[in-house]
C-alpha cells in the first residue's frame, strides 16, 4: 500500500519566514480554529484544544502541568512509500516524531524542528496545514504529573536518499510502510495517520 496520491501542496523547509518562531498564543489557537475537522470525533477534539487554549494562557508550556500544546508529524520518504517511527525511549511505543512547542505558537514550525532534530535529516520539508488533531494522556513520571499533550499533526516529506540518525530521544528510527504496522507496537492514533498521508500526499 502506498502513501502517495496526487494532491496540491505546499512544502516549507526549514528557514521559510512562515515557519518563524512566534509567541503568541493566539496564533497557535488561530491554527486550530483554522481546522476543518473531517467527522465528529475530530470536531470534539478541536473543541477541546481551543476550549484549553482559552482556560490557559501558558498553554504552550509544559510548566502549564495540567497539560499543554505539542506538535507532531508524519515524516514521509521521498517516495511516499514508507513513513519514519521512533521507538519512544519514554513511552516503548513506535510514534511519529514530534514534542513540545516550548513557547512558540507557530504549531507548523515546532513540529519540522522538533522532526529534524529528532530525525537528523537536513533538507524535511513540511505542509504547515494541520492534518489531524489527538488529544492524548501522558502517564506519570519522576516530577511530572499525569497531564494532557494536545496534539496538532502534520505532514512532512524528506528528500531523496535520506539518511535517519536516531537522538537520545529514541531508542531507534525507521522507515514502515502502512503494511507493517500490525506488526509494531504503536497506537491508533499513528494508524490514522498513515490512512490520512495515504489520502493527501503528492509532490
Amino acid at each position: 500500500m502506498t502513501l502517495s496520491r496526487p494532491i496540491e501542496r505546499r512544502w516549507l523547509q526549514a528557514g521559510a519566514p512562515e515557519l518563524a518562531p512566534v509567541h503568541d498564543l493566539a496564533v497557535a489557537r488561530a491554527t486550530i480554529e483554522r481546522y476543518l475537522p473531517r467527522d465528529a470525533e475530530q470536531a470534539r477534539e478541536r473543541e477541546f484544544i481551543l476550549g484549553w487554549i482559552d482556560a490557559h494562557p501558558d498553554a504552550l508550556l509544559r510548566t502549564c502541568l495540567e497539560g499543554h500544546l505539542t506538535s507532531s508529524a508524519l515524516v514521509l520518504d521521498a517516495s511516499g512509500e514508507r513513513a519514519l517511527l521512533t521507538l519512544h525511549a519514554k513511552l516503548g511505543r513506535w510514534l511519529q516524531l514530534g514534542g513540545h512547542c516550548d513557547g512558540d505558537a507557530n504549531l507548523g514550525g515546532s513540529a519540522l524542528r522538533e522532526c529534524l532534530e529528532e530525525s537528523g535529516i537536513d533538507g524535511l520539508a513540511i505542509d504547515p496545514v494541520v492534518v489531524d488533531l489527538d488529544c492524548h494522556r501522558i502517564p506519570a513520571r519522576p516530577g511530572e504529573p499525569e497531564h494532557w499533550h494536545l496534539d496538532a499533526r502534520f505532514l512532512v516529506r524528506a528528500p531523496q536518499g535520506a539518511l535517519a540518525r536516531a537522538s537520545a530521544e529514541s531508542h531507534e528510527l525507521r522507515w514502515f510502510g502502512a503494511g507493517e504496522l500490525a506488526s509494531i507496537e504503536t497506537d491508533d492514533s499513528v494508524r490514522r495517520l498513515f490512512i490520512l498521508a495515504g489520502a493527501s500526499v503528492g509532490a
